[in-house]
C-alpha cells in the first residue's frame, strides 16, 4: 500500500507539478527510505503513520540511525520537503484525514555565499573554451558564453532547442526553461551572439549529421542532444586549463549575478533574469557585493582607518 501511495504521488509532481526529472528521481530516493523507515515501524500506508514516526524519521536520516549514511542538512531538507509533500498529497486524496507532517520542519541550513570567481578569470575560462580546431570549440565556447551571458542554468542552457533562440541583430535574447517549466526571455550580450553564431554557422551542422534531426542547439558528437554532465565536464576541463580553481556547475551563473549587482543592477532585475521566484532567494548575492563595498571603502575613505 505504501509503495502504491508513494508511486502515485510521484506521478502526481512529474505531471501535474511538472517537477524536473532530476527532483523527481531525489523525490524518489527520498520517499524509499522513508517508506523502509515506516514499514520497520509497522506502518503499511501513510493512514498508520504518527507524527511522532515523522519527526524520528527527520531525525534518524540526519544521525544515521536508520542505518544508512547520515545526511547533509541540505539533502535532509529536501528528504523532509520530499515527505511532507507525500503527506499533503494523501489528504488532498482524503487517504488520511489529517496531516502528521505539518509540525516537522526540515533542518535548517547554514547560509553559504554562492561562489562568485573574478572578470579576470571567467574571460581566461572562455578565451580557452574557444582554442583548438574542429567543432567542439565553437560549441563548447558558445555554451559557456551563453551561460555567463545569461544566468542560465547548465540543465536549462542543454535544454534549449534552435527555436528558443532570436539572434536577430540589436533583438538578442533566448527562452529558458527553469525550474517548474517557468520560462523567462532574457538578452544574450554581443559576445555571447557571435559565439552562438559562429557555433551555429561552422560548428553545429558536424554533429547534426551524424544524428536524426534533434533540435537541439548543443550536441554532442552522436548528434544527440548535449547532456548536463557532459556540459558540467566541459566547463571543468576549460577551467582546468585555465588554471582556475573551485569551478561548480553553477559557478558561471553566480558569477553573472554577483558581476551584475556590482555593476549597480537592481537586484529585481537580477531576480528575473535568473528565474527566481522570490527577490529573498537573489539577495544573498548583496552579501557577495558588500564585500567588494567594505574593500573599496577601506582602501580609499581617508578616515576608514
Amino acid at each position: 500500500m505504501l509503495t502504491d501511495e508513494r508511486d502515485a504521488y510521484l506521478a502526481h509532481v512529474t505531471v501535474e507539478r511538472g517537477l524536473s526529472t532530476n527532483t523527481v528521481a531525489a523525490y524518489r530516493r527520498d520517499l524509499l527510505r522513508y517508506c523502509a523507515f515506516l514499514e520497520s515501524r509497522g506502518a503499511a500506508s501513510l493512514v498508520d503513520v504518527r507524527r511522532a514516526d515523522v519527526a524520528a524519521f527527520a531525525e534518524a536520516i540526519g544521525m544515521g540511525e536508520d542505518g544508512r549514511t547520515a545526511l547533509s542538512p541540505a539533502s535532509a531538507s529536501r528528504t523532509i520537503v520530499a515527505v511532507r509533500g507525500w503527506h499533503r498529497f494523501g489528504l488532498m486524496e482524503q487517504w488520511v484525514t489529517s496531516d502528521v507532517s505539518v509540525e516537522v520542519k526540515p533542518r535548517a541550513i547554514p547560509k553559504r555565499l554562492p561562489k562568485a570567481i573574478s572578470t579576470d578569470q571567467v574571460a581566461a575560462i572562455l578565451e580557452v573554451a574557444a582554442t583548438g580546431d574542429g567543432p567542439s570549440p565553437l560549441r563548447d565556447a558558445a555554451l559557456l558564453e551563453l551561460v555567463y551571458a545569461t544566468g542560465a542554468r547548465i540543465s536549462e542552457a542543454v535544454g534549449l532547442d534552435i527555436d528558443d533562440l532570436v539572434m536577430e541583430p540589436g533583438e538578442e535574447s533566448v527562452l529558458l526553461r527553469g525550474k517548474g517549466r517557468k520560462e523567462r526571455v532574457v538578452p544574450v550580450g554581443s559576445f555571447a551572439a557571435r559565439r552562438v553564431e559562429a557555433y551555429l554557422v561552422r560548428g553545429r551542422a558536424t554533429f547534426a549529421a551524424k544524428g536524426t534531426g534533434t533540435a537541439a542547439v548543443f550536441l554532442n558528437t552522436r548528434g544527440s542532444r548535449l547532456s548536463r554532465q557532459s556540459a558540467w565536464a566541459i566547463l571543468k576541463d576549460a577551467a582546468e586549463r585555465a588554471s582556475v580553481q573551485d569551478v561548480s556547475p553553477h559557478t558561471l551563473r553566480h558569477s553573472f549575478a554577483t558581476h551584475l549587482l556590482t555593476g549597480g543592477a537592481d537586484v529585481r532585475v537580477v531576480q528575473e533574469l535568473l528565474g527566481h521566484a522570490s527577490v529573498t532567494t537573489t539577495q544573498i548575492y548583496t552579501m557577495v557585493t558588500q564585500d567588494t563595498l567594505r574593500e573599496v571603502y577601506a582602501a580609499s575613505h581617508p578616515r576608514a582607518r
